[in-house]
């Protein structure tokens, strides 16, 4: 027998719920991406004020191996949402806020890839690995594996597995 027009009203009703909660779901995936996409780019921006003394869109399409205009987009986003300025010869600062995420990331990237090359992971290979961790790992762990890399006796110990 067929569905009487309630029971289709309601199946109608749960449909439209589930595709409304299947859309937050795929915009929470898309903030996330631009959010690690941001941190990207001001870890980028940090580590060439350190390389090179300044800050360029040029240098950090380069940087990333990316093309010019995605790069401005997202400076155009970063400068707009108060984490970067630029000068009228385009050289960029970044802001308190955007330097706070960027020594973040920063220091999460340096401290991932000395603990993986400390168990014996390719350097090369730790950073890529490192470049992937960085933005979800859990503060908890993160501290973790900091006070482990900072233990003098766990990096001997581990050196020493890691030469055997």
């Amino acid at each position: 027998m067929a569905d009487s027009w309630i029971d289709i009203w309601k199946g109608g009703e749960q449909l439209i719920q589930q595709s409304d909660e299947e859309n937050l779901n795929r915009k929470a995936v898309i903030i996330l991406k631009i959010q690690k996409s941001a941190e990207d780019y001001l870890e980028a921006m940090l580590m060439l004020k350190e390389e090179k003394g300044y800050i360029r869109s040029v240098d950090i399409a380069d940087k990333l191996g990316i093309t010019k205009p995605s790069v401005s987009y997202m400076v155009k986003n970063l400068r707009e949402n108060g984490y970067l300025t630029m000068d009228h010869s385009g050289f960029i600062t970044l802001t308190d806020s955007g330097m706070e995420i960027a020594v973040r990331i920063y220091s999460r990237h340096k401290l991932l890839t000395e603990a993986f090359v400390l168990i014996g992971v390719n350097p090369e290979t730790a950073r890529d690995d490192a470049c992937r961790v960085e933005h979800d790992i859990s503060d908890e762990t993160y501290n973790a594996l900091k006070e482990i890399v900072a233990d003098e006796e766990v990096r001997k110990k581990l050196k020493e597995e890691a030469v055997t």
